[in-house]
């Protein structure tokens, strides 16, 4: 797909307006909800994760209300008798972060520590259990990812990871990384891939978010028990570069 911003053929005025009002009320709603969650510090983590998720639904909601932008998912019968995985999921935008939390069942994600260091929001997220890790130490990280994901998993969230390690533009393929394989390998938890287009309509380093449906594809469970981290990745990255030439507009 061409790049948005220099081909798209609507309405400038709507496509600015919309994604400014879009902009408002997530910067306006997630001060909100931070605060929110910080009056519910003392009660069930189960309660803060209610109200943390309900925003992600209600961004995917003004999402599709301002911008005119919706998605479309694939493959939910792949994880209907799961009670926990380890998701491997492609990375193109901030809307995955969001949306994965409305889409799945309960879980946590592997982020940047710096995140949690943001005022209000990052310690709001702070409360909702994540998998915080310093990328300058990787073998801290590791360390940090498979006890605390294991942990997790055992406590029925799922653990989400974006094994590219960042966001990544249309077209564009990392090499995946191996924590969240190496995690299915020692937990024995299975790994559901997932292959998304995001970024073709909610871009990197983009202020505009355009129209469009934005496509996700569960792929099939990948079991872990018995494997290498090493065979698990590879299954998990060829499924997910298959799926990405399927459903890409580019």
């Amino acid at each position: 797909m061409t790049q948005q911003s220099t081909s798209y053929p609507g309405s400038k005025i709507r496509l600015y307006l919309g994604s400014a009002l879009l902009f408002i009320c997530i910067f306006t709603t997630a001060t909100l909800v931070a605060l929110l969650i910080f009056l519910c510090i003392l009660g069930p983590f189960s309660l803060r994760y209610k109200v943390a998720t309900a925003w992600c639904s209600l961004v995917v909601w003004m999402t599709k209300f301002f911008c005119g932008l919706g998605y479309e998912v694939e493959g939910l019968e792949h994880i209907k008798e799961l009670d926990a995985a380890i998701v491997l999921s492609k990375h193109q935008s901030a809307w995955e972060t969001l949306a994965l939390r409305h889409i799945l069942p309960p879980q946590t994600t592997l982020l940047k520590r710096s995140l949690l260091w943001m005022p209000l929001w990052g310690w709001a997220l702070a409360t909702l259990r994540p998998i915080a890790i310093d990328r300058e130490n990787q073998r801290a990280a590791l360390r940090k990812l498979l006890d605390e994901g294991t942990a997790c998993l055992h406590d029925g969230l799922w653990v989400v990871t974006f094994p590219e390690g960042t966001r990544t533009a249309p077209g564009e393929e990392k090499k995946f990384g191996a924590g969240g394989a190496m995690l299915a390998q020692k937990s024995g938890y299975p790994v559901i891939p997932i292959a998304l287009n995001a970024g073709e309509f909610w871009p990197r380093y983009s202020f505009l978010k355009y129209p469009g449906t934005i496509k996700v594809r569960i792929g099939p469970v990948i079991e872990s028990q018995g494997r290498k981290a090493a065979d698990i990745n590879a299954e998990a990255e060829d499924w997910i570069r298959q799926a990405m030439k399927d459903i890409s507009s580019r």
